[in-house]
């Protein structure tokens, strides 16, 4: 199973927010590139790398910082850099594969613009992933700040039917809370999907990371850890091994 460090980015700061919220953030560093080579020499091989700035339409300012620090992270020896967070055309799409990344993630504009979705997932299917967040079984968007009346198995049928061959599945509830995983909840995801996703949102520890992959790799093929792994709930090193 891969297991990707989490990196979230609001003006160029590392930071973690909980369950989604603008305003319960913490800023855990202003270097994420040298957050990115700390994970690479530690034996990362994948960094999940979230632009927020983006995500909430902030300023071009705040934009323009994340968007220097995706290119460098990219540029890490070693380390291949899945991305998203304010994908909605195909010019951002193009600029993040230029830039050097291995997968984008395309959320809100699965909902608002399944036309974009559909064409990224024929022209780009080799890096675009479906990124679906879901409080209470409704996906939420926009940052995950507005529900859309539609459920995430429902989205995720027509993601599989649209050609999208890779998903995160975010549990909002869970997410920076450190509260555990809902290993069900990815099995019933996955068995939508037709192939396995990546679990995001409540890893806590070790034996979390040791369920997500005892799940199977037909069921999980990955695990996001952010907030417990800079909070020192365990090291990198001890959560690589975890997930083999």
């Amino acid at each position: 199973m891969i297991l990707f460090p989490a990196i979230d980015l609001v003006a160029g700061q590392v930071v973690r927010l909980q369950r989604g919220d603008r305003s319960k953030m913490d800023v855990y560093s202003d270097d994420p590139v040298a957050v990115a080579r700390d994970f690479a020499a530690r034996g990362a091989h994948w960094v999940h790398v979230v632009d927020l700035s983006a995500a909430f339409r902030e300023d071009a300012d705040a934009r323009q910082k994340n968007a220097r620090a995706i290119a460098a992270i990219c540029s890490v020896e070693g380390i291949s850099v899945d991305t998203g967070g304010g994908v909605r055309d195909m010019a951002a799409i193009e600029r993040l594969v230029d830039a050097g990344a291995k997968r984008i993630a395309i959320g809100t504009a699965l909902v608002r613009d399944p036309a974009f979705s559909e064409a990224a997932a024929r022209d780009f299917a080799d890096y675009v992933v479906a990124d679906v967040a879901a409080r209470d079984g409704e996906v939420r968007v926009d940052g995950w700040r507005e529900g859309e009346g539609v459920s995430a198995e429902t989205l995720v049928a027509d993601l599989r039917d649209q050609g999208f061959r890779h998903l995160v599945y975010t549990d909002i509830a869970r997410d920076g809370m450190q509260t555990g995983i809902d290993v069900e909840a990815y099995r019933r995801i996955s068995r939508v999907a037709g192939f396995p996703v990546v679990a995001s949102g409540g890893i806590a520890s070790l034996d979390d990371i040791r369920a997500c992959a005892a799940a199977g790799n037909d069921v999980i093929e990955g695990a996001i850890t952010g907030r417990a792994l800079y909070e020192g709930n365990f090291t990198l090193e001890d959560a690589l091994a975890a997930a083999l």
